[in-house]
């Protein structure tokens, strides 16, 4: 099979922009379907630098410093889809895929929307497929959503009754390279993501100051913000900036556990299964995706009022490394999910012969919708 793949056009495609959930969607997909023997072409920045069969320079790192010199490792990405620089990318994209563009390939839009004036070039000889829906804005034929809370949360949106056959819940992935397990654990807490007041940055410093323990908070943003409404000049608090590859690994792997205290309806937070790949529980809000990726007393615990996060906070020891890292690893992993999306394309690609009622003998298991649970004996009862 064949993929054409856009980058995030106000990034580079590599892993310096691990802040940004979409770019590193892109990153890792053309990694994930490269390393299942497909041809994979990337359209993007120069500079950037992920696994494919080809990288195709579509705008220059100067074009975008002009118009997108921010400090990603502290100020929110912004961007305009309408400016010249997206419209640049836009065009420049759809002449390189033409150029090689061949019958029954695929056009992956991670981006959703932001991809849509992409998608719009081409006819029915391309299959579209929006690759990972964390998003409200939906457009293409054939999508891929990264929760089944989310896909409910969407369709219910868009007022759509009815189940589409070519619709798919597939997760987020993780290479297990990319985090260190540690069942020995420092005496802090940490807050890892945007340091915004949607994401409950507020209940954990709350939280921690109850309990009288140290709180560690990591990612874009700064403690204090007016427009955020944020004024965290906590003495436990301690603000260590942005988390590169390399900082994310050591904080996810000590944190005796992750705040996730959203507002609104998370649909994935993968730093709940980067926190689970390290050994480390996540202490949640009880809505969004957290009811399909957390489980309750196994690798974390979802909270609804104050007493039930500082409960969980203090209570966190009863939760076994072991039991998250088997949750992440065998749900999560590249290696897991790539099977996902492997039979996902199958049922796509079939739609160029028979279509729904397409038989495939070489095809002998369901195992792509499996689930596996940590082993009881993982599990220590508080």
């Amino acid at each position: 099979m064949r993929f054409h793949i856009p980058g995030i056009p106000h990034t580079v495609t590599s892993q310096l922009y691990i802040s940004c959930a979409y770019t590193q969607k892109v990153y890792k997909l053309c990694a994930m379907l490269t390393r299942l023997g497909h041809e994979v072409y990337h359209y993007g920045c120069e500079g950037s630098n992920p696994v494919c069969t080809e990288h195709v320079d579509v705008v220059s790192e100067s074009l975008r410093q002009q118009h997108y010199a921010t400090n990603f490792h502290t100020e929110q990405f912004r961007f305009d889809t309408k400016d010249q620089y997206h419209q640049t990318f836009y065009q420049e994209t759809v002449a390189a895929v033409k150029a090689r563009q061949q019958p029954k390939d695929f056009l992956l839009c991670a981006w959703g929307w932001g991809h849509e004036p992409i998608a719009k070039a081409f006819g029915e000889d391309m299959m579209v497929v929006e690759s990972g829906v964390g998003y409200e804005s939906i457009f293409a034929r054939y999508r891929v959503f990264e929760s089944y809370t989310w896909m409910a949360h969407v369709y219910g949106l868009h007022q759509i009754r009815n189940g589409n056959w070519y619709d798919a819940v597939i997760p987020n992935f993780f290479d297990p390279e990319d985090f260190t397990f540690s069942d020995q654990k420092e005496d802090w807490y940490l807050y890892l993501g945007r340091i915004t007041h949607r994401k409950g940055v507020d209940v954990a410093v709350q939280t921690t100051r109850e309990i009288g323990a140290r709180l560690l908070i990591a990612g874009q943003g700064t403690l204090e913000n007016e427009q955020e409404k944020i004024f965290i000049r906590d003495s436990h608090v301690e603000h260590v900036g942005f988390a590169d590859v390399a900082t994310r690994k050591a904080l996810l792997s000590k944190a005796r556990a992750v705040f996730m205290p959203t507002y609104y309806l998370e649909p994935f937070g993968g730093v709940s299964i980067e926190a689970a790949m390290s050994g480390t529980p996540v202490i949640s809000s009880d809505w969004g995706v957290f009811g399909e990726n957390i489980l309750h007393g196994i690798t974390g615990y979802r909270c609804r009022t104050f007493d039930q996060f500082c409960r969980a906070a203090e209570n966190i020891d009863a939760i076994n490394p072991e039991a998250c890292r088997s949750w992440a690893m065998e749900n999560f992993s590249v290696d897991r999910v790539a099977l996902m999306y492997q039979e996902y394309f199958n049922m796509l690609y079939d739609l160029w012969d028979k279509g729904w009622y397409q038989r495939t003998p070489e095809r002998t298991d369901l195992d792509w919708l499996r689930r596996s649970y940590p082993p009881q004996e993982s599990i220590v009862m508080p």
